[in-house]
């Protein structure tokens, strides 16, 4: 069995920005993404439920250089403004050219 590795990006976001984080990762190149509720609480102190629904998990699995951008890109973008978290793993995949 050949297996190839690639970057597994998790970004864990509020709800109601979800699809635009999915749109923009498709734009930076991931051919598809999971997504899943999730709950949780983090360093803010509260849980998300307590003021905007649950959180959402975005999952994609792309080479490493469209997981890099992916990285930045959220970080620059989200940040500042949003209860998002991004984070990446690296993974070995089957069919590697169904992620692109």
């Amino acid at each position: 069995m050949d297996l190839t590795r690639m970057t597994l990006v998790t970004v864990v976001a509020e709800r109601l920005i979800a699809p635009q984080i999915a749109r923009e990762l498709r734009e930076l190149g991931a051919r598809g993404v999971t997504t899943t509720d999730v709950h949780g609480d983090g360093t803010r102190g509260v849980h998300a439920s307590e003021w905007e629904g649950p959180n959402v998990k975005i999952e994609t699995v792309v080479p490493d250089d469209i997981g890099e951008a992916i990285l930045a890109h959220i970080a620059a973008r989200y940040f500042a403004h949003h209860a998002v978290i991004v984070y990446r793993h690296a993974v070995d995949v089957v069919r590697s050219e169904k992620y692109g």
